[in-house]
């Protein structure tokens, strides 16, 4: 199973970027957990400065907007 996290402030954008990475990893029939944070303290911890940023089994792989499918399907296939 792999683990994201969507970090945010919990806008639209960060809700749409969850939303993505379920649709995709059902459609791909792989198993995610998808959560979402929106603790300033926890984000910073991260080092990222913009949002929504996501997360993939504890590394950033993206951040400052909503990811391009592709760049989901590379992290559903690693």
């Amino acid at each position: 199973m792999k683990s994201f996290k969507v970090l945010g402030s919990g806008s639209k954008n960060c809700f749409n970027t969850a939303k993505l990475i379920e649709e995709k990893a059902t459609a791909w029939g792989v198993a995610v957990e998808v959560e979402k944070v929106t603790d300033m303290a926890t984000i910073l911890g991260y080092g990222v400065m913009s949002t929504p940023c996501v997360v993939l089994d504890g590394m950033v792989v993206y951040a400052g907007e909503i990811p391009q499918t592709e760049k989901i399907e590379i992290g559903l296939r690693s």
